[in-house]
């Protein structure tokens, strides 16, 4: 159970890959473990993690999982919406990602990716992560709130920032709102959020425009089911965090490779300057080597890491009696990076997802980054798309490189990110 009241909490935090092998090795695929002052059950491999994913008994609620860890900051998201009611937001939810929105948010990324790229400048020592954090909220400010059009550069920092404060909430050991804690700092941020929000509402309520915002504000199930007010700012807040946290590690740890592979880089311009500088959702789609690449990265640096659920009755893992009321992670980072699913896993083989070799399909769940199940993440076409979208003009209109020996900093205090800010030495073409 690791230490008194923090258990294994520092060990995942300096390194949760070592952790996860150091129970495998000694336990197997379900274990219990102390994290965070409670035990949790830890469900490794893939055949652990589709019980829980797949949760065909009903026995694995996300909603009181992600609540311990993250509290109420990103509370009634359709992440940590269970059953019945999951099924009817994300029923009401699926209008606003069908191919055609998709396809409008496609194009409607294209300047603001423009805009905020013209701002990078030669540099031999380029911070990328924050760079890029800032071009992906930047993308979210415009793709789900129609450019948040009163919003001042200091106040999305502000915004920003209040992101940051919620996520980190996770691993916080003082849970309750104590001035000076992370939990505090969260509670605030999250405040400040709901107003900046709300000021919006009504605008968007009254005006259909093409932004996801007003998409929430106006769609409606087949059965004629809306979201009401709250629905759509909890909503919101969890949309904009898991939109620019998600796709910013991604685009970091692509970075980082194709500086440490040129020819895979090289391999990717050539495929973006055969189209023009905006492309459209389908012509993203045949972009073939990157579609690899970022499958790779997904694989190599799970930007979600571990998902949490909680039992809500007695469920056998492989024949493993969970009681019920437990806390459970869910770890497809571990997944990721087995010997028994991948070729030499930690290496760098974006063509391990070729049509010839498919090692992703050497099981249901070795690659699970956007999870599965009903709980699957929604976004995860707009994701892609809006990840390709940055890529294609990063790579007509730079060039970069990044020590072969480099090996990144992974900061795990929450959501992963690089504690150095990934430096490149960029170059404009």
């Amino acid at each position: 159970m690791g230490l008194p009241l923090i258990g294994h909490t520092l060990e995942y935090i300096r390194d949760p890959q070592a952790l996860f092998q150091k129970h495998w090795d000694a336990y197997g695929p379900v274990s219990t473990i102390g994290m965070l002052g409670k035990p949790w059950v830890m469900l490794l491999g893939p055949d652990a993690c589709e019980a829980a994913l797949r949760n065909a008994d009903k026995a694995f609620a996300n909603e009181p999982g992600w609540s311990f860890l993250v509290g109420p900051f990103f509370g009634r998201g359709l992440m940590l919406l269970d059953f019945e009611e999951h099924h009817m937001h994300r029923r009401i939810m699926q209008q606003a990602f069908t191919r055609q929105r998709l396809e409008g948010y496609t194009a409607g990324l294209q300047p603001v990716i423009r805009a905020g790229l013209s701002r990078w400048r030669d540099d031999r020592d380029f911070r990328a992560y924050p760079a890029l954090k800032q071009l992906t909220l930047e993308v979210a400010a415009e793709i789900f709130m129609g450019g948040a059009e009163h919003t001042t550069p200091a106040e999305m920092a502000r915004i920003n920032r209040a992101f940051i404060d919620c996520v980190q909430t996770a691993t916080g050991i003082v849970r309750k709102n104590v001035p000076g804690t992370r939990w505090h700092r969260g509670t605030r941020a999250r405040r400040l959020l709901e107003e900046f929000l709300r000021s919006y509402l009504p605008a968007r309520r009254a005006t259909k425009t093409d932004d996801l915002f007003s998409a929430l504000c106006h769609i409606e199930s087949d059965e004629g089911e809306t979201f009401s007010d709250d629905d759509i700012i909890n909503h919101m807040i969890f949309l904009l965090m898991a939109a620019h946290d998600t796709s910013t590690i991604t685009l970091s740890t692509m970075l980082q490779y194709l500086g440490q592979h040129p020819e895979w880089q090289e391999r990717c311009r050539l495929e973006s300057e055969a189209l023009g500088p905006e492309p459209t959702l389908a012509e993203l789609d045949g972009l073939t080597s990157l579609d690899l690449v970022m499958k790779e990265c997904l694989r190599l640096v799970s930007p979600v890491p571990v998902m949490a659920r909680k039992t809500v009755k007695r469920v056998d893992v492989l024949g493993v009696t969970i009681p019920a009321d437990h806390f459970v992670f869910v770890a497809p980072h571990f997944s990721h990076l087995m010997e028994e699913f991948w070729t030499s896993p930690a290496s760098f083989d974006p063509e391990r997802f070729s049509a010839e070799r498919r090692e992703d399909k050497s099981h249901r769940y070795a690659w699970e980054p956007f999870g599965g199940g009903v709980h699957k993440c929604l976004g995860m076409f707009f994701a892609g798309a809006e990840v390709k979208t940055i890529m294609h003009q990063l790579l007509r209109d730079f060039t970069w490189s990044v020590d072969p020996d480099y090996r990144v900093p992974m900061n795990y205090h929450s959501l992963p990110f690089p504690d150095d800010g990934q430096p490149i030495n960029l170059a404009r073409r």
